[in-house]
């Protein structure tokens, strides 16, 4: 799969590299995926994963301060939710977090984890 429509920013991934200095295990890459449920039909996840599986979509963005990378896993399922979208963290007044800016969400939720979709038909 293309990784031309996922914009993984340098910011996202140096958390993900720091969380996973934590984690002390090198082989970690951020999963992230999309489930049913929330509150407007459709909500994002994320999770550690040291396995890439056959249909993944494999996006890796290199450090800001180090000759390190570190990569993002997408499921062939929810990549064709995220297509075209941003996966940044922020620190901003309300916290730290990482936040996906989506243009195929049609509402979102106010907590930011939960979207809907424009029915095609």
């Amino acid at each position: 799969m293309s990784n031309e429509t996922i914009n993984f920013t340098q910011s996202a991934a140096d958390k993900v590299a720091a969380l996973i200095a934590e984690e002390e295990n090198p082989h970690l890459n951020l999963r992230v995926y999309i489930t049913g449920g929330g509150c407007s039909g459709f909500q994002y996840g994320f999770t550690f994963d040291d396995s890439i599986q056959e249909d993944d979509m494999i996006v890796e963005q290199q450090c800001s301060n180090s000759d390190n990378s570190v990569k993002l896993l997408i499921d062939s399922m929810s990549y064709q939710y995220l297509k075209n979208a941003e996966i940044d963290y922020v620190q901003g007044i309300q916290g730290e977090q990482f936040v996906i800016r989506n243009p195929n969400a049609k509402t979102t939720c106010g907590c930011g984890s939960s979207f809907s979709i424009e029915d095609d038909e």
